[in-house]
């Protein structure tokens, strides 16, 4: 691993350099000092801005909800990487999986076949890649399920996708303002306006 020297009268951090033909999935459990939160897309590591307020607080909603209403065979994770492929190992916000994907605590991925749903709440710095670049990446892979979650006058509109196993590419399912109601991947019931609430 080769690296480049940070710039600036303070500088002390010694950043890598990707080797020929990019980095790897593995090279993200290898690779020292990665600030929390990165990325593999296409073969290049992609940093994480600090969260907003809203960022968070929508995680947790939908963390909590989901985590409250799916099914025993079914797990909920925040921040955990999806392993789609020697090149990509995004990282959604949330992701619902198989509970026997889980294997150890110092888990650091799930594989695409284990996933059920992929959640990405869309922040300014990752607009093209969470309406774009990952869920074309993660239908590609097999991911049932995905929902892209914008911001509207301070409460979070889903957008929900499903499938199509035929294209490998997902379908609107619909939009949802205010409550969120779907029985698939499994009954799920969520009031959106507590995002604001304690």
């Amino acid at each position: 691993m080769s690296a480049a020297r940070e710039y600036g009268p303070d500088a002390q951090h010694e950043w890598p350099r990707p080797p020929q033909g990019g980095w790897t999935a593995d090279d993200l459990d290898r690779l020292p000092n990665l600030p929390p939160h990165t990325e593999l897309i296409d073969g290049n590591l992609v940093l994480m801005s600090a969260q907003t307020r809203f960022h968070s607080r929508t995680l947790r909603l939908l963390d909590n909800a989901l985590l409250a209403q799916a099914p025993d065979h079914l797990d909920v994770d925040r921040e955990m990487t999806v392993r789609l492929d020697d090149q990509n190992r995004p990282e959604p916000d949330i992701v619902v999986f198989r509970a026997e994907a889980a294997t150890a605590s110092d888990q650091t991925w799930y594989a695409p076949e284990d996933v059920v749903l992929t959640v990405e709440v869309v922040s300014p710095d990752s607009r093209a890649r969470d309406r774009e670049v990952k869920p074309r990446k993660y239908a590609a892979a097999g991911v049932p399920h995905f929902w892209r979650v914008e911001k509207s006058n301070d409460l979070p509109v889903v957008y929900v996708y499903e499938l199509d196993p035929a294209t490998r590419s997902y379908a609107p399912v619909g939009i949802y303002h205010n409550r969120l109601k779907l029985s698939a991947p499994f009954p799920i019931d969520i009031d959106l306006t507590a995002n604001g609430r304690r």
